[in-house]
């Protein structure tokens, strides 16, 4: 499992970003983009402008929101991104361009903390689920349940928490091939990973997990819940004009949001299940008794298995490729465990969270597909 920042690092972000947090929605026929120049009159960007009650509102777009934008207009990414250093007017007129040509409502989410930011450019139907409620909500479960986080992390894209109970654990005798036959004896825990994006990268969601205390690694397994943020369209409460609004929560809202996030602190509580987990665990078990290479001379050809079904690119082939002939068990097992260590060792937290997943997606393959025998 990858280790993120410390819980006291992600709460005071969560809660500055909860206070920080501006919404709109906007035709795109009342958006400009503009050339701005730089605090210090060195370099230039370009930012979103639009007036809300007679107010100018001017918003830098994260790369994030800006691939958003694009990705809405029809500019491939690249491209723009390109044209944000190199040419940021040819950027305004393509932009503007198809904002005036094909009008239509989008939300806008938007960061207020120093730095007047857009962070997202979604649907005007995109439902806010918040990192600050999700938190709120799931967080007296996992106490409740005794749990230890192990791992939290706030990405360009999503909120991550990861944690384990010592409540409900087991033992696997775990036999290697190093030298002789010898056997490692694992504690695994039963655990949950909770995810969330606020600017539309993905839908929430609440995944049991297995957690390793001797190699902390992390296997996510089949999920529990997925929420995509889709609601009812967002009008807005506070117009400027018929075009722009800031949006607030009604009591509508509130009330639905409320009995979501109720919702997902039971999933988190039901993910916690001992009989699952114990029936978890004998197929970890028996998925040791499934050889994949006799030795180490068949293990490439495993690891060229995984890497074609998975798409994983070179530096993450080499680095399971260790794991694997290192740990010395070479059964299916074995090369779950490396997958999830292979996780600890990308750089992004988004994909050691994929990575974690394609261990619980092993489980559920025939040997046929790795197996060199």
């Amino acid at each position: 499992m990858k280790a993120g920042r410390t819980l006291q690092e992600i709460s005071t972000q969560i809660l500055a970003e909860n206070r920080a947090k501006r919404d709109f929605v906007a035709d795109t026929s009342a958006l400009n983009m503009a050339v701005v120049e730089s605090e210090d009159g060195k370099s230039r960007d370009v930012a979103l402008r639009f007036t809300v009650k007679d107010q100018e509102q001017t918003f830098k777009p994260t790369p994030l929101c800006l691939d958003q934008i694009a990705a809405r207009v029809g500019i491939p990414a690249k491209y723009a991104d390109r044209m944000r250093t190199e040419a940021p007017e040819l950027l305004c007129r393509n932009v503007n361009h198809w904002f005036g040509a094909k009008p239509e409502k989008r939300m806008l989410r938007t960061l207020s903390n120093g730095h007047s930011v857009a962070r997202a450019f979604l649907s005007e139907r995109y439902r806010a689920l918040d990192n600050f409620d999700m938190f709120a909500a799931v967080a007296p479960k996992l106490q409740a349940a005794g749990c230890e986080i192990h791992s939290v992390e706030i990405t360009e894209k999503r909120f991550y928490i990861q944690a384990s109970t010592p409540r409900i654990q087991a033992i696997i005798d775990q036999t290697v091939k190093i030298g002789t036959h010898n056997r490692i004896q694992r504690t695994v825990q039963a655990g949950v990973i909770i995810g969330n994006s606020e600017v539309g990268c993905g839908s929430i969601f609440v995944d049991p997990i297995m957690y390793d205390l001797v190699c902390t690694n992390g296997l996510i397994l089949q999920r529990t819940l997925k929420r995509h943020h889709v609601g009812r369209r967002n009008e807005g409460e506070i117009f400027g004009d018929e075009n722009t609004a800031e949006l607030f929560s009604d009591e509508t809202r509130k009330l639905d949001d409320k009995a979501f996030w109720a919702k997902v602190s039971d999933v988190v509580a039901a993910s916690l299940d001992e009989i699952k987990f114990n029936d978890n665990i004998e197929r970890l078990r028996k998925l040791q008794n499934v050889e994949l290479a006799k030795d180490a001379t068949n293990v490439p050809k495993v690891i060229e298995a995984v890497a074609d079904k998975f798409d994983l690119v070179e530096q993450e082939k080499a680095t399971l490729l260790l794991h694997f002939a290192q740990g010395g068990d070479f059964s299916q097992y074995g090369l779950i465990n490396a997958v999830t260590r292979t996780a600890e060792d990308v750089e992004s937290y988004d994909r050691a969270v994929e990575l974690e997943r394609m261990g619980g997606q092993i489980i559920e393959l025939p040997p046929s597909e790795f197996a060199t025998n």
